[in-house]
């Protein structure tokens, strides 16, 4: 590997010992020792060429006294091509989806006696029993959306006293959760997903931590965390890193203020804090074979640190791709972090890919907008006005596009529970620039149960996941109309959209919305059917019997195909649009 290797040792009173291989190995050499504040801890630098062998290599640590401890190390093989492996782009859809809400596939390891919380299905908060082997057992049903990359919210142990589900507070970062599974089960898993034509994505959360981690109770070194006299929040003002005039107090409070008093801020300033996640998400690429990575809270750390971090795995990896999430609605904010994105001040965050809160906080409002004629920058105008800041970044076509996702109310529930409007918002995820995400259930009119509010609730289980549940999603029994017509239209535009190259990489031109709430625009790539999409969001049927002002869009194009309706008719005649309703035509 181009990463170096550092081990971390954790054992009694370590300071200034010698570590030394127990017999020589050809290729491998311990290079330096370091000892930490904590006298529990060394840190090991070891020298690793390329004739090295796979193998169990055995240490010796000589300590006071004449005392000798023993501890190894697996080196392992790497895999073939490994560092020119593939990733997603925008040629994939991708599915987020909660584990533990997900399918429940094995219901011995729903609770594992010893750990801080057992499955309470009944309560919100607490764990369900989804699992690895739940996601394996549905695979079919997700590659049948015209899924291509499948990303779960963290698998990694969170040991938590209370909603642990959500894995967001790791409390060892080498673990799969037992109550999800085992390490390799995971890799199992991914395999899996690969055999069936699908990618995967690992959530890596590298800015904060449990405070239930086994090193919270002996840290390395006082600045391995960052601590405070007393509990500091985050003040979550991401502006504040890209903002010339913000002042030092603002930025680092942002940087260095803890998510949650639960959740420990990891001080990625320190040198071996940052090497130990260097290493980390090098090892889990290469362990589990993993397509990418997304970036939880990515601008919570330190910019210039978590920068060297994006950095090192993409010089393991050159083509790996790695999305951040960046809550911020200005599309010039999120562009800050775009990692070839020019700044006024040079910093770059070397991220592939951004995720596109803008473009997510328009078109929700913009499609609950029922007015006969929009006020200015209203309705669908709002859609239009994020995708005409499009010049703010290197590739828009490089940004994750959603309406939702673990964070956000549900779909159908912030749409008035309208098929209709959830329907527009899937023709828009399915056509616009950039790599769509559907998240968890979407597809067939997830909502809160009882409609109550807050995470837990929005994080439904997905009926059918469990044994006894008496609708079974996953395979339709029970299934209503609404459902099934949603899901069917999500389907067909989304497997066409697999099809697409014109959808995945396309070049993409718009109309300006006028008071009629109509969004028309194309994208369109040389060699590939242009796709052309009408989004009537009036409350009224539109008809368009003059195509000549979309002759731009419509190139040499004589006739065109519902790509839903399968009808094709010439261009010469009118289309009527009805009220709610988007139609994609591939233009012949």
């Amino acid at each position: 590997m181009k990463t170096p290797l550092q081990l971390m040792v954790h054992g009694s009173n370590l300071s200034g010992a010698e570590v030394t291989l127990s017999e020589p190995v050809e290729g491998v050499e311990v290079k330096a020792v370091h000892s930490a504040e904590s006298t529990n801890y060394l840190f090991v630098d070891m020298s690793v060429s390329e004739t090295a062998k796979p193998q169990e290599l055995k240490f010796n640590v000589k300590c006071g006294e004449g005392q000798t401890l023993k501890f190894s190390y697996q080196l392992q093989a790497r895999r073939k091509g490994s560092a020119e492996r593939k990733s997603y782009s925008s040629a994939d859809l991708i599915y987020l989806l909660m584990p533990d809400r997900f399918a429940n596939g094995d219901p011995s390891n729903d609770s594992i006696p010893g750990l801080n919380e057992a499955a309470r299905r009944a309560l919100a908060i607490s764990r369900h029993g989804g699992d690895i082997k739940g996601i394996m057992d549905h695979l079919d049903y997700i590659q049948s959306l015209g899924v291509t990359c499948i990303w779960p919210t963290p698998l990694l142990f969170d040991n938590d006293k209370y909603g642990s589900y959500h894995g967001y507070a790791c409390s060892d970062y080498y673990l799969v959760d037992p109550r999800f599974g085992s390490n390799d089960l995971y890799r199992q898993m991914v395999a899996l997903s690969h055999e069936k034509g699908m990618k995967f994505i690992m959530d890596m959360v590298p800015n904060h931590c449990s405070t239930s981690h086994w090193w919270m109770k002996d840290l390395p070194f006082g600045d391995w965390i960052n601590q405070f006299p007393v509990f500091t929040r985050s003040n979550f003002a991401i502006p504040t890193e890209s903002d010339p005039h913000a002042s030092k107090y603002d930025s680092e409070l942002n940087s260095r203020g803890w998510f949650d008093r639960s959740m420990a801020d990891m001080n990625l300033c320190n040198a071996f804090t940052l090497q130990y996640f260097k290493q980390w998400a090098v090892w889990w690429i290469e362990y589990a074979d993993l397509d990418g990575l997304r970036v939880d809270t990515f601008p919570y750390s330190d910019k210039y640190a978590i920068s060297d971090w994006v950095a090192s795995i993409r010089n393991e990896y050159p083509n790996i791709n790695i999305v951040g999430e960046c809550w911020v609605d200005y599309p010039s904010t999120v562009a800050y972090w775009e990692g070839a994105h020019v700044n006024s001040d040079g910093y770059t965050s070397h991220l592939p890919s951004v995720m596109d809160f803008p473009m997510c906080f328009a078109i929700i409002p913009a499609l609950n907008d029922n007015e006969a004629h929009p006020a200015w920058g209203e309705g669908m105008q709002k859609v239009y006005n994020v995708a005409a800041q499009d010049f703010v970044y290197n590739d828009p076509r490089s940004l994750l596009l959603f309406a939702t996702n673990h964070d956000t109310r549900r779909l159908s529930y912030q749409l008035g529970s309208d098929p209709q409007r959830v329907k527009m918002a899937m023709a828009l995820m399915a056509t616009l620039r950039g790599t769509p995400q559907l998240y968890v259930g979407d597809e067939q009119l997830f909502e809160p149960v009882d409609g109550q509010t807050g995470d837990p609730h929005d994080r439904i289980d997905f009926p059918g996941g469990w044994e006894g549940d008496r609708q079974n999603l996953f395979t339709g029994k029970n299934r209503t109309k609404a459902q099934q017509d949603v899901l069917d239209f999500t389907t067909a535009v989304f497997n066409y959209r697999k099809h697409s190259p014109a959808l995945q990489s396309g070049d993409m031109l718009h109309y300006r919305p006028t008071d009629s709430n109509l969004y028309v625009y194309v994208r369109r790539l040389q060699g590939s059917p242009s796709v052309l999409t009408i989004v009537n969001n009036a409350n009224y049927p539109c008809t368009i019997k003059d195509w000549s002002h979309y002759s731009e869009a419509l190139g040499n194009a004589r006739k065109a195909r519902d790509i839903v309706a399968g009808n094709t008719f010439p261009l010469t005649d009118s289309l009527k649009v009805p009220s709610k309703t988007a139609v994609i035509l591939e233009l012949q």
